[in-house]
């Protein structure tokens, strides 16, 4: 089976550097299924297209899954299934996690891309692809061209074409083709919830079909598919449904809701009127701050173009006069940026934990080196509050692209350190129900710039 991916961004060679593969030579590697070929049929400045073939050997796949003959007659060696998204894994594992340090700028861009798959189940590939900002074109492929009337095949000839990141891209395939498939070739353990989550982070959870892919990426058990959507449904700020609660039409205000609150009364109490949201997502603390006039003007920032289009398209469905007072920024909380200089405030709400622990004092630099507001405001989970979450295994951080969660005095430590550095002065607050020994679930440090 073929999977390959074009782009026409200039110069496009760069294509390489991303997927971590040279150009000039082909590559091999071995996959639990067979064998994974990576090579280049063209390379210009102007367009370069990397193919990933992936070689099957039915044979073994029959050893390891049975021995009926129904599975020696089958399509897996050549329609794109769980068994290409396990190769996309471990081939391009590097560029799914966003990482590129010869081009980290490019890793943080959308370009322009096309993806092929010749042979792609037929079954909803416009309904999962198309609301991602895919261009979808889908050729019925026939089963034998010499007879026309046996009629069309399940499959047909993919082509994908948008602009976004290649990170994106490729965890989007590594989720959909399995689910387009829907015929997993391995056992479905609790950890594909993980899998899942953390591959699906920027653009599961609002996709209107979220609870047909996890069924299907799940393969249709039950307590995986319940554990994802419930982790789906807060991760998307909307409490769980809990029937008595219909039933007497009241909800409790979520965590998210909480900090939402928190973090405006915070910047109502600093006086603030120029406010910066770093890692704004898909602008639901914009909802808050632009209900609030004090808040003269507001910037919404964030890596990801996914999430910046949905912000968009919030802030299109405000009123004209709250639509003036934003504006949206494709940017890096580790890089500086001087467009966020000089502000009243910026607001990290649930970011840091998603940096690397290495690129924290980037993130300092940038945030309170660089750009100098008067006070920055930063939520982050309390990790000593988790025992507090049943459905969360011990051990386990909330969401799988944590790279970290800090207790309050690790949270002090560093804040403390960040202030010496910067000149900064810093107070702890709690958001949400405070426990007695563990604390509240969220820690917000509210920074403030000593007088020069």
């Amino acid at each position: 089976m073929l999977l390959s991916i074009t782009t026409t961004h200039r110069p496009a060679a760069d294509l390489g550097y991303l997927l971590h593969k040279h150009p000039d030579r082909a590559q091999r590697f071995d996959v639990s299924t067979g064998t994974a070929h990576v090579f280049y049929p063209e390379v210009t400045e102007e367009r370069t297209t990397a193919t990933l073939l992936l070689e099957v050997d039915p044979v073994g796949l029959v050893r390891k899954g049975g021995d009926t003959l129904g599975q020696y007659v089958n399509d897996r060696p050549y329609a794109a299934s769980s068994l290409l998204s396990v190769a996309i894994g471990k081939v391009y594992g590097t560029a799914m996690r966003g990482r590129c340090d010869a081009r980290p700028e490019l890793a943080d861009t959308p370009i322009p891309l096309e993806i092929h798959l010749p042979a792609c189940p037929r079954a909803h590939v416009e309904r999962l692809f198309a609301p991602l900002g895919w261009t979808v074109e889908a050729t019925t492929i026939p089963l034998d061209p010499a007879f026309p009337a046996w009629g069309d095949s399940p499959y047909v000839d993919l082509r994908l074409t948008g602009t976004l990141r290649l990170a994106d891209a490729l965890t989007q395939l590594y989720v959909l083709l399995p689910v387009l498939d829907d015929a997993k070739h391995y056992w479905v353990a609790a950890d594909e919830v993980d899998k899942l989550l953390r591959a699906g982070r920027t653009w599961l959870v609002t996709h209107p079909d979220r609870e047909l892919i996890t069924a299907r990426y799940l393969a249709h058990k039950r307590r995986f598919t319940v554990a994802a959507m419930a982790r789906l449904t807060e991760l998307d700020d909307r409490p769980a449904e809990d029937e008595e609660e219909e039933a007497q039409q009241e909800r409790l205000p979520s965590l998210a809701q909480l900090r939402r609150e928190a973090i405006v009364a915070q910047l109502r109490d600093l006086g603030a009127h120029r406010v910066v949201d770093m890692g704004c997502g898909e602008g639901r603390l914009l909802r808050e701050l632009v209900t609030e006039p004090m808040f003269t003007e507001i910037v919404g920032v964030d890596v990801a173009a996914r999430p910046l289009r949905v912000a968009a398209a919030r802030v299109d469905r405000f009123a004209d006069r709250q639509r003036a007072r934003v504006t949206l920024h494709q940017g890096s909380v580790t890089y500086a940026d001087p467009r966020i200089a000089g502000y009243d405030a910026i607001v990290l709400s649930e970011v840091i934990e998603h940096v690397d622990p290495p690129r924290l004092p980037a993130l300092a630099a940038t945030v309170l080196g660089a750009a100098k507001p008067k006070h920055v405001l930063v939520t982050t989970p309390n990790a000593e509050y988790n025992v507090r979450w049943e459905t969360l295994p011990a051990g386990r951080v909330r969401h799988p692209d944590h790279r970290f969660e800090w207790t309050r005095a690790e949270m002090t430590a560093w804040a403390d350190d960040a202030c010496a550095t910067h000149g900064y002065t810093v107070r702890h607050v709690p958001v949400g129900e405070v426990d007695p020994e563990v604390g509240a679930p969220t820690q917000l440090a509210v920074f403030t710039r000593k007088a020069s």
